[in-house]
């Protein structure tokens, strides 16, 4: 496959060089109505070919595309998701047919004149309130969205995790019974104290570090996110969030898992993914592979940026509970 691409990649490349020298020798030349003719069907064909294409990959390539929200607030970012490509696709439609359509319609013909239109006030009316009426009503509907996702300050016993980045792994840590975060500071990184809590912050001592993310469904979570070096970003795709973790400061996202792990491992979508996956991996010899949540980082951040990740198990609330029980406070870690 790869071959192929770069065999195509070099015929895309020759004839675009071809087509650039063909220019310097068109000195002088007329194209002849047989010419003109000639690229109106060309472009009539590929408008044709480009729609067909394009249905092709929305019935071929959809299993791609991520299952239902695992989050009740991703399930509004799905909406105004839905709601921005549909108006894009309809735009899109209309626009690329009009352009396929008119340069067939309107190639040169022999004593067909063109007519020009040095204004119109009409269609410059048209043309700039429409969008401008359509865009501020998108606008206004993804700030609306943006303010109900991230408002956090009605939450009913939330859940604080602090989650920590730095080149190139993920460290988590909970608020304990008092449900508050003690202090941290880079500079306090001592030892095994690695998210560099304050241990002289009373609210420091029941807090519990971790490498691996439980999530209670039903729970409404607020992430609280720091980093030690450069700017990370915290995705999480199937929880529809995301977050930059600043150096320097603290930034903040909340959600509330609606589905279990197990529950999204049943998801006839996820099934028909993994079960692509699988086919792939066993073609390769690999062992199979098994759904699970995940923490990434969707930033740039160095040569092992691709492997930055931290595993996410949502589980009913009985099962985090005894969970987090049985993890030791950074107290008793750090004595």
């Amino acid at each position: 496959m790869t071959a192929l691409f770069y065999v195509l990649l070099a015929i895309v490349i020759a004839v675009a060089l071809w087509q650039i020298v063909s220019i310097f020798n068109l000195k002088g030349v007329i194209a002849t109505e047989k010419d003109n003719n000639t690229q109106g069907i060309l472009f009539a064909a590929f408008g044709i070919f480009f729609y067909g294409l394009m249905i092709f990959s929305f019935w071929k390539y959809s299993v791609v595309l991520l299952p239902e929200s695992a989050s009740f607030e991703g399930v509004r970012v799905d909406n105004l998701y839905y709601v921005t490509m549909v108006l894009i696709l309809f735009v899109q439609a209309i626009t690329q047919f009009l352009l396929f359509y008119f340069a067939f319609k309107y190639r040169g013909i022999k004593g067909r004149k063109a007519l020009f239109y040095a204004d119109s006030h009409k269609l410059e009316m048209i043309w700039t309130i429409v969008p401008a009426v359509v865009l501020a009503g998108l606008v206004l509907y993804g700030l609306s969205v943006w303010n109900d996702v991230m408002d956090a300050s009605d939450a009913e016993n939330p859940l604080i995790i602090e989650v920590y980045a730095k080149q190139f792994q993920w460290e988590a840590r909970y608020a304990g019974t008092d449900n508050e975060l003690g202090r941290a500071n880079v500079r306090n990184i001592k030892g095994i104290n690695t998210m560099g809590v304050d241990m002289t912050d009373k609210n420091s001592f029941d807090d519990v570090p971790t490498r691996e993310l439980h999530l209670p469904k039903g729970r409404q979570i607020i992430f609280k996110f720091r980093s030690q070096d450069v700017l990370h970003s915290a995705y999480m795709p199937h929880f529809r969030a995301q977050m930059n973790c600043v150096p320097g400061m603290v930034t903040q996202f909340s959600f509330t898992p609606s589905m279990t792990t197990e529950e999204m491992r049943a998801n006839e979508k996820t099934i028909a993914k993994v079960a692509g996956i699988n086919k792939i991996r066993a073609e390769k010899g690999e062992d199979p592979y098994e759904f699970d949540y995940l923490l990434l980082c969707n930033k740039i951040c160095g040569s092992s940026h691709y492997n930055m990740q931290m595993k996410i198990i949502v589980e009913e609330e009985a099962q985090f509970n005894s969970w987090l029980n049985n993890q030791k406070t950074i107290a008793e870690i750090v004595q």
